[in-house]
């Protein structure tokens, strides 16, 4: 088999950097960055890290979501076509996509922390902004902008991996999702309440203000002690561990500080160099199906509570039945979601922490390849499943399982992304990967969109089809991170 080949590699050079740091002068006692963090554990700094990070990601799943809940009242104000609409939400993950590449490649060069403070006062500027645009083509510039922005979020999750013990990274970053549901399910409340009555201008406004306290929280965050020791800040990376230890009230390993520098990080030739070429094109092709896979069902949702279609997506839009629907018949085609729409919609958004203990279970024990498989292989089955003529209730169900689903394979990418590359090209690795996931999401609108009025079946049968090529990509990858410690170099 492959794997074996490749993880022998991996031991050998985990190996080689032991003995490198073990030729310290006069035989003094060393110790790595990734010793310091082990013995440290994890204790109260990692709990308000965790709480800290975890509320950006309550700011970024507001703003990513905004869009959702906002769409109907956008096409009614500016009589847009349904393709129109499908764009804002393209073009909001087109400046994800670029930005992301570059927020990586930046976030190696000259830290996370640094990266991190930049784009959330980049998304927030933008964001705010947005709620004053005068017309379609600023409303779609400045969403792009704003994704743009959100894309540096992602140094904040890289930052909780370098500061976690390998045995709690399993654990504790799939636990950022109870994060990501809050964001989303406090947008869709906001949205129920202020959209009727002030307008999805105040909307955007006030999904704003997250972002803009959080710029308060950063003086608590510290710079990655992993990259301060890969730039060679030796004295840095040893002040803000021993900090942590202070705080976890435990003793610091015996000995000096001692790692490898390396003076070139951040290269895009070292994604596809020989040892991490294979996984690199296989992490791609399973983040875009993810995201392709994600936002369909987010997009196909608002779709389906729209026209209140259960059997036939292409049969002409009902009436609420609860006759609470906001809706209006005008040319422009407005559909604007009532009370019953938005309860749904929360419905099935709580389905995103439903499987997440059996997610951590099957990170842990079955491994991130086989986990991941098995997650992607489900979204396929319940894509066709949708299909099914059912009630509204076991619609709501399949909508459900399916943000289950979607979501623990979110959660087991972005972990295995971030344990299978080395320090010197994480940020970058995450980047590119979360920018080729956006073309996923840019694609995701039109197939929800627009191709779903055409052939119902035949869009189900697309998003199945990707789900199902995620699922090999993921068993055939040929490192398997459980367990694994972080490495620091190629």
């Amino acid at each position: 088999m492959a794997t074996a080949p490749k993880e022998v590699e991996n031991a050998i050079g985990l190996a080689e950097i032991h003995m490198e740091r073990q030729e310290s002068p006069k035989g003094k006692k060393t110790f790595t960055v990734e010793e310091a963090v082990e013995t440290i554990g994890f204790g109260r700094f990692h709990i308000m890290l965790f709480l800290i990070m975890g509320s950006t990601v309550v700011a970024e799943a507001m703003e990513i979501m905004l869009i959702t809940v906002v769409s109907p009242l956008i096409q009614c104000e500016w009589q847009l076509q349904d393709w129109q609409v499908a764009l804002v939400t393209t073009m909001v993950f087109f400046g994800y996509m670029v930005f992301s590449i570059v927020l990586g490649l930046l976030a190696d060069r000259y830290g996370r922390w640094k990266i991190l403070l930049l784009s959330f006062l980049w998304a927030a500027y933008f964001s705010l902004l947005t709620s004053f645009a005068p017309s379609y083509i600023w409303f779609v510039f400045l969403r792009a902008m704003v994704g743009g922005g959100v894309s540096g979020h992602a140094q904040g999750l890289i930052i909780k991996t370098e500061f976690l013990p390998t045995k709690y990274r399993g654990y504790m970053l799939p636990l950022s999702q109870v994060f990501w549901l809050a964001g989303s399910l406090l947008i869709i409340g906001l949205a129920s309440v202020v959209n009727p009555t002030i307008g999805w201008r105040w909307l955007v406004r006030i999904a704003s203000i997250p972002g803009i306290l959080l710029i308060l929280m950063f003086k608590f965050i510290p710079e990655s002690a992993r990259y301060n020791m890969s730039t060679g800040n030796v004295s840095a990376a040893l002040a803000t561990l021993q900090g942590i230890a202070k705080m976890n009230r435990v003793v610091m390993p015996e000995g000096t500080l001692r790692e490898p520098t390396k003076e070139r990080r951040g290269r895009f030739k070292d994604l596809i160099h020989p040892k991490y070429l294979r996984t690199t094109l296989q992490i791609w092709i399973i983040w875009l199906g993810i995201a392709f896979a994600y936002y369909g069902v987010i997009l196909a949702s608002a779709e389906l509570l729209e026209r209140d279609s259960v059997c036939d997506s292409a049969a002409a839009p009902a009436q609420d039945p609860g006759g609470d629907s906001e809706e209006s018949h005008s040319p422009c085609h407005c559909h604007l979601f009532g009370p019953t729409a938005y309860h749904t919609m929360i419905i099935s958004t709580a389905g995103e922490i439903a499987l997440n203990p059996l997610n951590i279970l099957g990170i842990n024990f079955l491994g991130r390849r086989l986990s991941l498989c098995i997650t992607m292989g489900c979204t396929a089955l319940f894509f066709l499943l949708l299909n099914i003529c059912t009630s509204s209730t076991g619609t709501t169900g399949f909508l459900f399982m399916l943000r289950a689903l979607v979501s623990a394979n979110f959660n087991t990418i972005y972990i295995y992304t971030a344990e299978v590359y080395p320090t010197t090209m994480r940020a970058l690795g995450m980047g590119t990967s979360g920018s080729l996931c956006r073309i996923g999401a840019m694609v995701a609108p039109f197939i929800s969109q627009v191709l779903m009025n055409a052939s119902f079946i035949g869009a189900l049968c697309l998003f199945s089809s990707v789900c199902v090529v995620c699922a090999i990509s993921a068993l055939t990858l040929p490192i398997e991170t459980k367990g694994r410690s972080l490495q620091v170099c190629v």
